[in-house]
């Protein structure tokens, strides 16, 4: 049988690419976080769910595998399933489940969905880093903002911040303020596709002391972006071919 591994996008309905929805369609059984199968089931409330809660990806995982071994299953994670999802897990713990075959289905992840929100800060090089050190020391991300902020690539923030940790992006800033100008353009969106959906342009400067939360995707520009008409955009040089 098959294990689906789907990215269903920024969690509204219009934001699950056709192959998303069809690998959904096709499974007998849906996994995924809490959060995750509650909105699967508003889009496809006949459908069976199984879920498990924050910090259980491998039991989730395991889960999905075993249920696999007799019927097609959808194991879903917002965004796409291989930028922070469980993709790689799945595909890690595979070796055990030789009988069940995986197919993982890309999703539009949300510094692509958020950039289109903002206009298209996203049109260059760009570099996309988790604030969140539950997984990744803090000092090995700090270093991933320097390299990022060095090379001038554009840089989408996930999980900028929570309640244990309210001073990361204030930090995240710090560190690339040694490299960019404070006018540097920047912008977040935060609930992306779902409602209360919010966006803002700002400065660097501004944005080190804006609260954010994890439900915000936080974009810095390169030394080339800038704001037309109200909108985030990094050239890319088309103009000048």
């Amino acid at each position: 049988m098959t294990l689906y591994v789907v990215g269903f996008g920024s969690g509204s309905r219009d934001g699950m690419t056709a192959a998303a929805e069809k690998a959904v369609l096709d499974s007998e059984l849906v996994v995924g976080y809490t959060a995750y199968t509650d909105i699967i089931s508003r889009f496809f409330p006949d459908k069976p769910v199984m879920s498990t809660g924050m910090r259980k990806e491998r039991d989730r995982v395991l889960l999905a595998l075993n249920e696999a071994r007799d019927k097609n299953v959808a194991l879903v994670c917002s965004g796409d399933p291989q930028l922070y999802g469980m993709a790689g897990l799945a595909l890690e713990l595979s070796g055990s489940f030789p009988e069940t075959d995986i197919e993982i289905v890309p999703g539009v992840t949300a510094a692509l969905s958020g950039g289109a929100v903002l206009g298209s800060p996203m049109t260059h090089d760009f570099a996309v880093i988790s604030l969140s050190d539950l997984l990744t020391p803090m000092e090995k991300i700090e270093i991933r903002l320097r390299c990022a902020a060095e090379g001038d690539f554009v840089i989408a923030l996930y999980n900028p911040s929570s309640k244990k940790r309210a001073d990361h992006l204030r930090k995240a800033c710090d560190i690339i303020l040694a490299y960019r100008s404070p006018d540097t353009v920047c912008g977040f969106v935060r609930n992306i596709g779902r409602d209360g959906q919010e966006s803002r342009i700002l400065t660097l400067a501004e944005l080190r002391d804006t609260q954010v939360d994890m439900f915000t995707t936080v974009f810095i520009g390169n030394s080339e972006t800038k704001v037309i008409d109200g909108r985030m955009v990094t050239p890319r040089g088309y103009r000048d071919v």
